[in-house]
């Protein structure tokens, strides 16, 4: 069976194949103290959207943190701690959210 699902028009969306069904999206929130202009979010946000297998990042300023959706099959909470660190902002693992 695979993991796509059938559209209404009745064609067979296989857009999530790639991913093994028993894969799942896991969140974890980076806190990333170094943050120290309004810019900075940008920066890691697209340091951590590069990383294979993140779905989503959410960097605030305010609360010095990202909140990142990725799939554990493709990358790692080390990967995306290296990903903020060769950014220029280095990280850690404030929690994981699942």
């Amino acid at each position: 069976m695979y993991p796509g699902k059938l559209k209404s028009s009745g064609s067979f969306d296989a857009s999530n194949r790639s991913r093994p069904a028993w894969a799942k999206a896991q969140t974890v929130s980076l806190a990333i103290p170094t943050m120290d202009c309004a810019t900075c979010p940008i920066t890691i946000k697209v340091a951590l959207i590069k990383v294979p297998g993140v779905s989503s990042a959410k960097v605030s300023y305010a609360r010095r943190e990202a909140v990142v959706v990725f799939d554990n099959e493709k990358t790692s909470l080390d990967e995306l701690k290296k990903a903020t660190t060769e950014a220029g902002y280095p990280s850690f693992i404030k929690m994981t959210l699942n």
